[in-house]
């Protein structure tokens, strides 16, 4: 039996441990890099809208890989490129050229009809590898703000002391009990 607490403890320790170095590396990511975070050479884009769906979902999080040559993108593949002040993941339905110019036009999986402007070849950022994760989205961006990165900071770092605390008081208690045993087993007996 001890053996099997000693493991759920270790256990737990180690996941709590593991939870607050994720969210320490969330918020740190999300705050210093403009991008997005970086895993692997990957940037994770936030997707905030349903164009994309039911593929991509509304508050997900992909995983995009940055282009170094735009002549290898072709039809049908996702890019993700910039449109004024944000960026946008959309298909690419046509790549054309046009007097030594590359252009994409380019369309929502979820919309009506093609994007209104083709994509200029500078203007794409990266191209999406197919990973994606439903809603994680929300989050990356609560982390981003102030009450969100405190709270992902505080909240598992609590839980961490509190358990740390728990698990103290539980070897403070076993310490104490085989203490207390003793002292009555050498106390006189009367009979």
């Amino acid at each position: 039996m001890k053996i099997v607490k000693k493991t759920l403890n270790y256990i737990a320790t180690t996941l709590l441990a593991i939870l607050l170095l994720f969210m320490v590396f969330m918020v740190i990511s999300s705050k210093a890099s403009p991008e997005g975070p970086n895993i692997l050479g990957y940037q994770l884009k936030t997707v905030l809208s349903g164009s994309m769906e039911p593929g991509i979902k509304t508050g997900s999080i992909i995983a995009v890989e940055p282009l170094d040559n735009v002549n290898t993108i072709k039809k049908g593949d996702v890019i993700t490129y910039k449109e004024e002040d944000y960026l946008v993941t959309h298909r690419v339905t046509e790549v054309v050229s046009n007097e030594g110019q590359t252009l994409f036009r380019t369309k929502g999986d979820n919309n009506d009809a093609e994007d209104l402007n083709p994509v200029m070849a500078e203007n794409v950022v990266a191209q999406y590898t197919g990973f994606t994760v439903p809603y994680v989205g929300y989050f990356i961006e609560y982390a981003k703000s102030k009450t969100g990165s405190a709270l992902l900071l505080l909240i598992p770092g609590l839980l961490l002391l509190g358990y740390s605390g728990f698990t103290i008081w539980q070897v403070i208690s076993s310490i104490e009990t085989p203490s207390r045993k003793e002292e009555e087993s050498s106390e006189p007996t009367k009979s």
